[in-house]
This record gives structure tokens, C-alpha cells and sequence, in this order.
């Protein structure tokens, strides 16, 4: 019996909403033994919100220094534990893993996390981003640099923004760059530490 991963998904949607939190992805791995449900979650707009109010305030002494507060999850420990008892319990009453043995991880993103949805691109304009493309662009699939603007589906990359390496670096021959968010294999957020 197969796992039905966009009802899983909106369980979880439904589950970390009664908890102030944001679904950010599901992953599903393994086969009949070792099967794993990654679940990634971080705080509502609302809340990350107030964090980043907090943060510019100072009041909140444990931020790593240098990363804005818009790419905190600002998730901890503790919403991960009780969104996983919650969702947990849920997944095993509604039977929608079948099969006894699974095992349930949930965590933030991550200061490095996938840019998935259009509306992640628009969020962390002005952040350094690692993009993999179906086909190529300039003769390359990989790319990094300043996410300066999305519209369109389009996503602008400032390639001055990082020392290109590789294809990369042969490619350039202007400063930035246009991707249309449909040729994005994958992209996620590069730290700026």
C-alpha cells in the first residue's frame, strides 16, 4: 500500500497551524524497512514577525550574529518535539503511513533551506542563492549568487555578488542573470556567517 504523501501533507498543514507554525516541506524515504517522515516547519509570518521585531530590538540574545531575522525559522526545539507528539499521533490514528515502523523526524529548515514555492523566492529577495536548472542558461545549470528580484515567475540572480566557480565562472558574461522559476531543478538559500 502506497503513501499517500499530499494527505500526509495536509495533516501536517493542519497540525502545525494549531501550533503557530508553517509547513515547509515533507519528505518520505525508504523502502519496507528503515522508512522515514521528514517533516520541516517554522513559525507562522506572525510569529516570525515578532521575532524579527524582538531581534531588532535586541531582545533576543541568541540570534547568530550577522543573519537577518527573516531567515531564522525561528523554531525550537520544543515546537519541534510537541508538533511531532501532535502529528505523531495523528498519522497513527488516521493510518496514513501504513505499516507499524516508521520513523518521524521534524526540524526547522535550516539557515540552507530549499526555496520551493514562488513565495519563498519573493520572502528572501536580497539573500545569496544556489540555483540547479533543467536545461541550461549560458551554457550552465548552476548558478549562485544575490536573489535581487522575482516577478514575473523570473528570478533575477546578481552573479557579482559571489566569486563564481566552475562552468560558472566561464558563463559570465554579464552581472546577472534571469531564470524562469519554471527551468528551476532546485534552489536553496546559501549562508552568509
Amino acid at each position: 500500500m502506497a503513501v499517500q504523501l499530499d494527505e500526509i501533507r495536509a495533516t501536517a498543514q493542519r497540525v502545525a497551524a494549531s501550533h503557530n507554525l508553517e509547513l515547509v516541506d515533507v519528505e518520505f524515504q525508504g523502502g519496507v524497512k528503515f522508512r522515514t517522515l521528514r517533516v520541516y516547519v517554522e513559525k507562522s509570518a506572525e510569529e516570525r514577525a515578532k521575532l524579527a521585531a524582538l531581534a531588532a530590538e535586541g531582545k533576543v540574545e541568541d540570534l547568530p550574529k550577522g543573519v537577518p531575522a527573516e531567515m531564522l525559522s525561528g523554531v525550537t526545539h520544543e515546537d519541534c518535539a510537541v508538533f511531532a507528539q501532535d502529528f505523531g499521533t495523528v498519522l497513527d490514528v488516521e493510518d496514513l503511513i501504513p505499516g507499524a515502523e516508521y520513523t518521524l523526524e521534524v526540524s526547522s529548515p535550516g539557515l540552507e533551506r530549499k526555496l520551493l514555492r514562488a513565495e519563498d523566492y519573493i520572502r528572501f529577495q536580497g539573500s545569496v542563492i544556489k540555483v540547479q536548472t533543467f536545461t541550461p542558461v549560458n551554457k550552465n545549470r548552476h548558478w549562485q549568487g544575490r536573489l535581487t528580484q522575482f516577478s514575473d515567475g523570473v528570478l533575477t540572480i546578481d552573479l557579482s555578488a559571489i566569486k563564481q566557480k566552475g562552468k560558472a565562472k566561464k558563463a559570465v558574461t554579464e552581472e546577472t542573470i534571469a531564470i524562469s522559476l519554471t527551468n528551476v531543478e532546485k534552489a536553496n538559500l546559501v549562508a552568509e556567517i
